[in-house]
């Protein structure tokens, strides 16, 4: 029997290997840059859809709920959907459904259709999303350590580029982002048909639409995505709430977005690994959640500082980055279960707490003031510590 090599996400991240992937690694690798673009990209834009859509703060918060809410139920299914229609056809049905919603989004007219086209554009992501992380894995040279990187810092980059491209085409119109989204991800679908080939299954079985929730029995697996949970509130606040406090142009928010998400990416990348291997997952992901909680309690406290506002949501995209690949990485190894059946419950729970944040910070803004959203962010950080630390031996054997 062989005894599997383990290998430390510190000794890898530097390796000739990580780089040097197959053109089906990459083509898969852009596709995800497209589709996380599709987060941060109308963040440029809020400002001006609320304005010439004659739209509340909730009503634009909702763009953000919709997509991301219907992500995560989504998930639910993507394995059971999956394991019948295989990998690579799920990941294009995704990929086509992204293209669809996304140009109808453009084509709107009202603040109603663009949500219910998010929402729509949120079931394609949840296909893709669900089996990228597994085509990677199963295309990639080198350990699975080394995919979570190169997916993380195709996360990084997505998140980062999608302020900037939005505050470039919403500068033009407010309708440029979705065109322009519809327009590269039909580049990555063709990408995907040509160099992808057949993805290997995890396993042959017909998974039950049961089987994420039964992965959740497991301790390690469900603190990890609780804690995600608290997180991602925080993080949606931040992402969503911030580019109508601060009403700007689409070109300034998109600048303001870009420097935060190149720090995101980069310490995804490169600064995670190194305190995963010096540190461990914990002790780390502990001292990060708590400085990004001190970072909201700031920003509530400055909500006037414009100034304090635009460094604030720079620097945390360095705490978010390390968080990010470090959860990643834990879900992916804190429980026995398959990597989709874990990555569709962690994903799951962890976005009904990122969908729900955007539409509560609007709702909480209209009925007491522009800080109280961040201060509920701050508190849904300090409760994800707590919950961290309740799984703290389970985290010790990632």
């Amino acid at each position: 029997m062989k005894q599997e090599k383990h290998v430390n996400l510190n000794e890898q991240s530097g390796g000739s290997s990580l780089f040097h992937q197959p053109k089906a690694v990459w083509a898969v690798a852009f596709a995800c840059v497209i589709s996380f673009m599709g987060i941060g990209l109308v963040d440029p834009i809020l400002p001006a859809l609320a304005d010439q859509l004659h739209a509340s703060k909730s009503q634009v918060e909702l763009l953000f709920t919709s997509y991301i809410l219907v992500t995560g139920a989504a998930m639910i299914i993507t394995d059971f959907v999956s394991s019948r229609l295989g990998p690579k056809r799920t990941l294009l049905i995704g990929l086509l459904l992204i293209i669809i919603f996304s140009a109808l989004a453009g084509a709107s007219g009202s603040i109603g259709e663009i949500i219910g086209f998010r929402a729509g554009w949120g079931f394609g992501n949840a296909l893709f999303i669900a089996t990228a992380l597994a085509a990677i894995v199963g295309s990639a040279r080198g350990s699975s350590d080394d995919a979570i990187i190169l997916y993380e810092a195709a996360l990084g980059l997505g998140i980062s580029v999608g302020p900037l491209v939005g505050g470039f085409l919403g500068g033009i119109s407010w309708r440029g982002p979705f065109f322009g989204v519809a327009v590269l991800m039909a580049i990555a679908f063709i990408a995907v048909v040509l160099f992808l080939g057949k993805v290997p299954r995890e396993s042959n079985e017909h998974r039950s639409i049961a089987a994420p929730f039964k992965a959740l029995r497991h301790r390690g697996l469900f603190l990890t995505a609780l804690t995600a949970l608290f997180y991602n509130y925080g993080f949606f606040t931040l992402l969503a709430f911030t580019p109508l406090v601060l009403d700007m142009s689409a070109h300034t928010l998109g600048l303001i977005f870009f420097g935060w998400g190149v720090l995101l990416a980069i310490t995804s990348v490169f600064v995670a690994p190194k305190l995963h291997g010096k540190f461990g997952v914990f002790p780390t992901m502990f001292v990060v959640l708590l400085a990004f909680a001190v970072i909201l309690l700031v920003m509530a406290l400055n909500i006037q500082s414009t100034a304090v506002l635009i460094a604030a949501v720079i620097v945390a995209g360095a705490f978010l980055g390390i968080n990010n690949t470090l959860i990643t990485t834990a879900v992916m190894k804190v429980s026995p279960v398959e990597r989709s059946v874990a990555s569709a419950s962690y994903s799951f729970v962890r976005f009904m707490g990122g969908g729900i944040a955007p539409w509560i910070a609007g709702l909480l803004s209209e009925a007491y003031n522009d800080a109280v959203p961040f201060y509920l962010g701050a508190a849904c950080l300090v409760i994800s510590v707590i919950v961290l630390a309740a799984g703290r031996k389970d985290l010790k054997a990632v």
